[in-house]
């Protein structure tokens, strides 16, 4: 006999056994647009950001500026011990279909109750997202998060397959919040005779597209261990240009002569 899946009402909260669990759902007051296969899916000036812990903020649509015709309900459902059962749709546009790309909470947690009525996208499964008129990439960008660049002074090397590939006083230091310091170097100060262009493209939110170098030193081929912006956003236009390594992936960053201490990354190789 098949057993019939609880429901949100038969399943027990999460706040039941942690109430000190921390989500906001706040206000937003960008406008935001949503766009699949050119057409505008999604379009308001009253969202909603949710902020959970260990996740990235999420937008959330007033179901009223959603483009509900061009959502098809599916039979995919999941559950969430903080928020309850989400419901989910199909966004379809002539022969595009992006399966099971919006989701609900139709029925939320009481302490939750005011996502009821909202409508949220995977990010990637939607050909472009936009705050006002800025294209935005990856995922939401945090209010509460900090991008600084500052010129420095202080001697920065990098040494990879045991040789110095770059070196200056020229470097911009690049403090991101919980990301490890990244140093940003003048192309006249790196080993040009070792880079190699890559084909690899990677996407910020506050920095924009970055493109990637791959390092032949010490006789190997160190791939995508580089990266610049040839065009970031408005918002971090001091980086344009300038080369960035990855210090989980090279011998050892010096500053003022010490190595920086590595930090294990989900960018580290090994």
């Amino acid at each position: 006999m098949a057993i019939a899946a609880k429901t949100n009402k038969q399943r027990e909260s999460g706040y039941a056994k942690n109430p000190d669990h921390k989500l906001s759902f706040e206000p937003s007051p960008r406008r935001v647009r949503v766009v699949f296969a050119n057409e505008t899916i999604a379009d308001s000036t009253d969202m909603r950001l949710l902020h959970e812990p260990r996740h990235l903020p999420v937008y959330y649509f007033p179901r009223a500026d959603v483009r509900m015709d061009l959502l098809q309900p599916t039979d995919n459902a999941t559950h969430c011990p903080w928020k309850g059962d989400a419901s989910y749709w199909s966004v379809r546009v002539g022969d595009r279909v992006a399966e099971n790309a919006a989701w609900s909470y139709e029925d939320p947690y009481p302490e939750v109750a005011n996502i009821k009525d909202y409508v949220s996208f995977y990010w990637g499964r939607m050909d472009r997202w936009y705050e006002e008129d800025e294209e935005i990439f990856v995922h939401a960008r945090d209010p509460y998060k900090r991008v600084d660049v500052v010129d420095s002074e202080r001697p920065v090397e990098v040494v990879l397959g045991g040789e110095t590939v770059a070196q200056t006083t020229r470097a911009r230091f690049l403090f991101e919040t919980n990301l490890p310091t990244r140093y940003y170097i003048p192309l006249e100060d790196v080993r040009t005779d070792l880079l190699e262009r890559s084909d690899t493209q990677t996407r910020c939110p506050y920095k924009g597209i970055a493109s990637y170098h791959s390092v032949r030193a010490g006789g190997v081929l160190h791939e995508d261990v580089a990266w610049f912006y040839p065009d970031p956003i408005a918002e971090c236009p001091r980086i344009k240009g300038l080369v960035c390594f990855f210090n989980e992936n090279v011998d050892e960053i010096r500053v003022d002569g010490a190595p920086v201490p590595k930090v294990k990354t989900k960018w580290s190789k090994s």
